[in-house]
């Protein structure tokens, strides 16, 4: 994926969550487009970047899935500090929690201090999820849901690819439209702030529940730093302390449409070069 025409972005912090590498809705192909257009000092993993229930079930493992692995270990190299905070789907490696293995440590939870003084809570954010309290059968029944959206959603995907247009996400579509799944995400945003205000910090930084979002609740902000199965989203912390949400989709499509729209420059024929 071309990535040419964005110039190399340094931040203080960079969040991503949810990327379920070793899933078939992962995508990949749009966060190895951003890593490789990012340095930054810290960078969070915000829980579920490998999906091990989904590896259960069967193996899926494309090239793109390695080559992000590999970008987020040479970033290590050149010194970017990562810190590994495990989600439900990968919960395995919540047991590792306080291990350290050189610019890489896995945390339960973290505080983040940004450069304007705000202290931000860090979870995975399924500590929160009301559908994952209900019990195994009201959770079951949920996860079957969204597999079938999920699946739906890949092959919206692979027609609109077809046809040359960009990535659009269904999933992401109806979540804000339909009226169970957004009082569920405002339950849950309230939760995790009220959980910040709890612990006497300014603000929290989840992922979880694949919504990108920057909100207010109870006295303290909440930041949702969204997912790369639907939204393909990242929070940032700028230099000056500003925090943002990146939207990386809308910028490929931005680029693409670019493109499209450039006008193409003569070849000068007695030369063979560009005019």
């Amino acid at each position: 994926m071309n990535t040419g025409s964005f110039a190399t972005r340094r931040y203080r912090a960079i969040w991503i969550s949810d990327v379920h590498l070793g899933s078939r809705d992962c995508k990949s192909e749009f966060l190895l487009s951003f890593l490789s257009s990012v340095e930054c000092e810290k960078l969070f993993l915000v829980g579920d970047i490998f999906d091990i229930w989904a590896m259960r079930k069967s193996v899926y493992w494309p090239q793109d899935h390695s080559d992000v692995v590999r970008k987020i270990l040479d970033m290590m190299r050149r010194g970017t500090r990562v810190i590994y905070i495990p989600g439900n789907h990968d919960d395995s490696f919540r047991e590792y929690s306080g291990t350290v293995f050189g610019n890489l440590s896995i945390r339960r939870e973290y505080i983040h201090n940004t450069i304007g003084g705000k202290r931000l809570l860090l979870l995975h954010g399924d500590e929160f999820d009301a559908v994952i309290k209900c019990g195994r059968l009201v959770s079951f029944i949920g996860n079957r849901g969204y597999d079938l959206l999920m699946w739906l959603n890949r092959r919206v995907h692979q027609l609109r690819s077809m046809m040359g247009f960009s990535y659009w996400s269904l999933s992401s579509f109806l979540k804000v439209r339909v009226r169970n799944a957004r009082k569920h995400i405002e339950n849950f945003e309230r939760a995790a702030a009220w959980e910040a205000r709890r612990r006497s910090t300014d603000g929290v930084v989840c992922g979880h529940i694949h919504r990108a979002h920057i909100g207010k609740y109870h006295g303290v902000e909440y930041f949702n730093c969204g997912d790369w199965v639907e939204s393909c989203t990242a929070l940032v912390e700028h230099q000056d302390g500003k925090l943002e949400l990146i939207h990386w989709s809308d910028r490929q499509k931005s680029l693409k449409m670019r493109s499209f729209l450039e006008p193409v420059v003569p070849a000068d024929t007695s030369t063979g070069k560009v005019a």
